[in-house]
């Protein structure tokens, strides 16, 4: 019998829960300075992709590589930067950060660089309604 998933109680303490998708549940990181998003794989027991089964990495590929484009056309970022780094939380996570020229950071990385800024209920409300409709249009087709 596979154990229940659990999302990590960091992740669980620092996001907004924002989609459940056919792998992954899809996060908003709540720090204001940034669109940050976070996918993490309902698998347990997993710290990193390749411990995922082949079918699983290519879905986490393809919900990762279409959360990027819809946030790059919705943002108009510089940069997107995606990464699974797991040293403060082990349970495998994929930041999505889109970077602009003028945030606080650039070009520096994001982690640790400032402390965070709690997005007010008026702004996840706004991201929600800007994203969630081509979020699920691309990656719950089926809905």
């Amino acid at each position: 019998m596979e154990a229940v998933f659990k999302l990590d109680p960091m992740l669980k303490r620092d996001c907004f829960e924002l989609l459940e998708l056919k792998l992954s549940k899809l996060l908003l990181m709540n720090d204001s300075q940034y669109p940050w998003f976070i996918l993490v794989p309902k698998r347990t027991g997993i710290e990193d992709i390749y411990q995922l089964d082949w079918q699983d990495q290519q879905q986490l590929l393809n919900e990762s590589s279409a959360l990027s484009e819809i946030l790059m056309q919705a943002f108009t970022g510089r940069k997107m930067n995606v990464a699974a780094l797991g040293n403060m939380c082990s349970q495998l996570h994929v930041h999505h950060v889109v970077r602009f020229e003028n945030d606080c950071a650039w070009p520096k990385p994001v982690w640790g660089y400032s402390p965070a800024i709690a997005y007010t209920e008026y702004e996840i409300n706004a991201l929600k309604t800007k994203l969630l409709p081509p979020l699920k249009k691309v990656l719950m087709p089926e809905c």
